[in-house]
């Protein structure tokens, strides 16, 4: 009965948490639609939205602006430890 690697045990533990796995995934997608139902309609529109966002691209920091701001403030610090000159 031993094809391929495969026993009658091994098919049976593959067809039981698959059938576990699809059952459940309909129990939470059943959950998440009362879920909704309770919901205000503004909440639907905020959720309709949403997925939205991710179409536009997040621009990347600036990091010339950053490098400048760290080297003026250590120029700032190195002014204020020089002693005046008079």
């Amino acid at each position: 009965m031993d094809t391929d690697g495969f026993t009658l045990f091994d098919l049976l533990i593959r067809v039981a948490l698959l059938f576990t796995l699809v059952v459940t995934g309909l129990w939470c997608l059943i959950r998440i639609v009362r879920w909704a139902k309770g919901m205000p309609k503004a909440a639907y529109l905020v959720m309709a939205i949403f997925p939205l966002l991710s179409l536009f691209p997040i621009p990347p920091p600036v990091f010339k602006n950053v490098a400048k701001a760290k080297q003026e403030q250590r120029k700032r610090k190195e002014d204020q430890g020089d002693p005046p000159d008079c």
